[in-house]
């Protein structure tokens, strides 16, 4: 499992308003992101929304639509688990590149916590859920805070 060597992180979140964008496939893996990512924004002080999508198709027109509303930053969450056909390839591709272009058109953070899975266990595993062994939804939201803190000190509006 990843987490070893994760960053120490700038997790002051006062005066960010941060939206979580959130796919609804894959209901119990998906409420367990949409959990650690709200304690973790709630907990570093940020003022935090959520908006449901379907799926994480959606997720970069939704992410964009908010940022260009005003949000400082994004947290993207999904769950595309791989099966028989190519489409967990398109999804997986289509929601990374996506939100990767959000990012950068809007200049604006977007963490990504789409978790891109072979079965259903490897979500639980990562979902921030009792028994879980990480919290990519956690992980996601203090990545959102300490990027915005970043780009802040670098703009000159810290």
């Amino acid at each position: 499992m990843s987490g070893a060597g994760s960053p120490t992180l700038d997790l002051d979140g006062s005066g960010l308003d941060i939206t979580i964008v959130s796919g609804q496939w894959h209901e119990a893996i998906s409420d367990g992101l949409r959990a650690g990512a709200r304690a973790a924004l709630e907990e570093a002080g940020a003022t935090v929304t959520e908006v449901l999508v379907p799926g994480s198709f959606e997720l970069p027109v939704v992410a964009k639509a908010v940022l260009e509303a005003g949000a400082d930053g994004v947290v993207a969450l999904g769950v595309i688990i791989r099966g028989g056909t190519p489409h967990f390839d398109y999804v997986s591709n289509a929601a990374t590149d996506g939100l990767t272009r959000v990012a950068l058109d809007t200049g604006k953070p977007v963490g990504f916590g789409v978790l891109t899975l072979d079965d259903e266990q490897q979500g639980i595993d990562r979902a921030g859920l009792p028994g879980s062994k990480e919290d990519k939804g956690r992980e996601a939201a203090e990545a959102v805070v300490a990027t915005a803190r970043a780009l802040r000190a670098v703009r000159g509006d810290s």
